[in-house]
């Protein structure tokens, strides 16, 4: 259980940190959506879905480090 903290709470950081990335202060306000309702509805369907995209990455990262480490060690093993 603390294995899907972790990794969910590493998933928030990480879409903190893309969504500060996106800020348009970062272009001199150059960039702004027509409407600013627009943008708040972007990042309020957006955020989520990074948070699932970040998380099921780091999940699938850690299957294949396991995956490889079994491996190696299955090699070490054998005569």
């Amino acid at each position: 259980m603390s294995q899907r903290t972790i990794d969910l709470s590493l998933s928030v950081l990480a879409s903190v940190a893309g969504f500060l990335l996106s800020w348009p202060f970062w272009r001199d306000f150059q960039y702004w959506p027509e409407s600013h309702i627009a943008w708040w509805v972007d990042f309020a369907t957006g955020f989520p879905v990074a948070i699932y995209v970040f998380f099921v990455f780091i999940r699938s990262l850690r299957t294949l480090f396991s995956h490889e480490m079994h491996a190696a060690a299955d090699e070490e093993g054998e005569p």
